[in-house]
């Protein structure tokens, strides 16, 4: 049921996006008077679903789905009609427009999708508007795992700066830590200021695994999992656990060490409920679990929360769509930077998949699609024959020297980037069966 809500959620936002992409391009191609012959949602090689005609246009939804498109007339794309191209330009043609003309129509995709991201954002943060935890307010430290400590992490840690910059949100910290490539960090340690100095050999195992922070926890249960030794032995919602086997537990890292190496043990958790320790007799999982997550950190943090009226939410939606923007940008720049190795991350529709949660909430919904949306915009920019920004850079190439790309070059750079696309699609995708079939 799971997989199907994330599959729901993913198609459909998907379609959402496609839909206002090609509409960019549709709405402009009208305003310039140049004929569009189809405007699909999903690709329809051999068949459609449905289709429909309104006018010159045939609306239609394909089969396969990979995107969508539109076809406008006397322009070389993916539908490859060299036979209408042998023909006399007509006055309703691409190709009959102004050069500027023609570089709006291939813009009007992307440009719907960032306005798109923007409108969400400002409806999520007037709707919803914010709650995070301020970097301050972490009491308890770090919890570092393994990699963290080969950095030169260590429990309890309080970070103070990253690059000699405050990060107000402790769900920054990572982020900021793998896009800034920061060298030095600073954190509080045992009362006093220490740098944690990270190597740059180290970034590629960052990227593998960008959950190398968390936050410091109890280990108070807020719920079970479907085998939980802990359940079944009587431990309740709400117990926290304070030993393991007579050794004091603080913390649920502390925990974590204290299971380690310890499948299908038999184990005493003492643990305090309404100010009493009681203990428990179980044994552990194969996996050397006993079944329970924590509570929200909601019970043990102090929180901030902002809200926005109509008018506030709008330069706070601009503001989030752009700073965004800019973070995806970096994250492109990291893949195209090969000793970062964050090529090898790169993930298809599997990846995408996954960031939607296992339950239908509109909330996290709205936000993915809206960063879906400036992906979207940014890869469709790229000057890859083929993408709009292909279109776009021999567009400029034509407003700036004043000649016209032939319709032969345009129509083997098409082919060139189709094939690009396919090799990028097939790694992408070949990516997530390997990570599949690997556990990672």
């Amino acid at each position: 049921m799971e997989i199907l809500v994330k599959v729901a959620q993913l198609i459909l936002s998907l379609s959402i996006l496609v839909i206002l992409h090609e509409f960019g391009h549709f709405i402009l191609a009208k305003i310039f008077k140049t004929r569009v012959e189809k405007f699909y949602l999903f690709f329809n090689p051999g068949f459609s679903l449905f289709k429909v005609r309104k006018g010159e246009t045939e609306y239609g939804m394909g089969w396969l789905p990979l995107g969508g498109y539109v076809k406008i007339s006397g322009m070389i794309d993916e539908s490859m009609d060299k036979e209408q191209m042998q023909k006399p330009p007509q006055p309703w043609e691409f190709r009959a427009k102004p050069a500027w003309q023609r570089l709006l129509i291939m813009l009007g995709g992307v440009t719907m999708n960032f306005i798109l991201a923007i409108l969400i954002y400002a409806s999520v943060l007037y709707a919803w508007g914010e709650q995070y935890l301020p970097n301050d307010n972490v009491k308890y430290g770090i919890a570092a795992n393994e990699l963290a400590e080969e950095i030169g992490f260590q429990d309890g840690d309080h970070i103070v700066s990253v690059a000699g910059k405050d990060v107000k949100r402790f769900s920054e910290i990572p982020k900021t830590i793998l896009l800034e490539k920061a060298s030095e960090v600073t954190v509080k340690r045992n009362g006093e200021l220490t740098t944690v100095h990270i190597a740059d050999s180290l970034f590629p195992k960052l990227l593998n695994n960008p959950q190398f922070i968390n936050l410091r926890m109890p280990p108070v249960i807020g719920g079970f999992s479907k085998e939980s030794p802990a359940k079944e032995a009587g431990l309740q919602q709400g117990d926290r656990i304070v030993a393991i086997n007579g050794e004091e537990v603080r913390f649920f890292d502390q925990l974590q060490e204290k299971l380690a190496g310890k499948a299908n043990s038999p184990l005493t958790v003492t643990v305090e409920r309404n100010g009493e320790r009681k203990e428990y007799k179980l044994t552990t999982t194969s996996q050397g679990h006993i079944g329970f997550y924590v509570g929200n950190m909601n019970r043990y943090f102090e929180l901030e929360e902002e809200r926005y009226t109509f008018v506030a939410a709008i330069p706070a939606g601009i503001s989030k769509g752009v700073t965004t923007f800019k973070e995806y940008l970096k994250q492109l720049g990291l893949i195209f930077t090969p000793d970062t190795q964050a090529y090898k991350e790169v993930g298809g529709f599997i990846t995408i998949g996954k960031i939607f949660p296992g339950v239908w909430n509109w909330h996290a919904f709205w936000n993915l699609t809206a960063f879906l949306s400036i992906i979207l915009a940014i890869i469709n920019v790229l000057p890859i024959p083929a993408l709009d920004g292909g279109h776009v850079m021999f567009l400029v190439y034509e407003i700036l020297s004043g000649q016209r790309p032939s319709d032969k070059f345009l129509e083997y750079a098409q082919i060139a980037g189709m094939l690009i696309l396919l090799a990028i699609l097939i790694y992408a995708n070949g990516n997530d069966i390997v990570k599949l079939f690997t556990n990672q």
